[in-house]
């Protein structure tokens, strides 16, 4: 059954190179930020993948945090695009 696991995370690592280039040739900055955004998103599932497969809850709850952090880091980018400041 472990095949599976590393089935899924070769999955989740090709993917996250594939939204890398993505991230690097975008055409413009919300293709970057939407890249962007996803690599943290794959980032989660495999933080949390990582830990089922250990047999350590405590990466949920890191992976939870790191879920608020994106979520906040792409909302500022993507203010700070839009006008240029982020007040």
């Amino acid at each position: 059954m472990q095949w599976v696991y590393l089935f899924t995370a070769i999955a989740l690592l090709i993917g996250l190179l594939i939204i890398l280039i993505r991230a690097v040739v975008g055409p413009t900055v919300y293709d970057v930020i939407l890249a962007t955004n996803a690599i943290g998103t794959k980032t989660i599932v495999f933080v949390t993948l990582l830990g089922y497969i250990s047999g350590r809850p405590e990466f949920i709850d890191m992976a939870i945090i790191y879920a608020l952090i994106t979520f906040i880091t792409t909302v500022a980018i993507l203010k700070f695009a839009e006008k240029g400041r982020l007040d």
